[in-house]
């Protein structure tokens, strides 16, 4: 997996329940995710289109640091899947553990909000790379 973004878990980020707040975790990975989708499709015009089962594994604490990471599993004709995980990182140790995972697909969309293909190229490049 392909490290996409670092965040620090700050006092303003945290619940009720003295952890961060499961939607800004949902929010870092929807962020993370989009940013990867429009490189590897070459076009900005990439929206979420699903979320599959996301599992929280771990709290996240103030100070905390999580890291999130990416990998494209499929691309299809509009839409590409990422499976992302978040962990939290140990700055002393440099170990990491997963604190949440799911699968996010996106589709590329003009400037109305219809589905439209990924570039035949991308595609493409994109099996080639699967298959190697």
């Amino acid at each position: 997996m392909e490290l996409l973004m670092t965040k620090v878990c700050m006092t303003k980020d945290i619940g009720v329940h003295g952890n961060l707040f499961g939607g800004l975790m949902l929010s870092w990975i929807d962020e993370a995710a989009v940013a990867m989708s429009n490189r590897l499709c070459k076009t900005p015009n990439m929206v979420t289109r699903k979320m599959t089962e996301i599992l929280f594994e771990r709290p996240v604490k103030v100070g905390h640091t999580i890291n999130i990471y990416g990998q494209a599993v499929s691309m299809g004709t509009t839409s590409i899947a990422l499976n992302l995980e978040a962990r939290r990182y140990n700055v002393y140790t440099e170990a990491e553990d997963v604190v949440c995972t799911t699968t996010i697909v996106f589709v590329r969309i003009d400037e109305e909000g219809n589905k439209i293909p990924i570039a035949g190229e991308v595609r493409k490049r994109f099996l080639e790379r699967k298959a190697n």
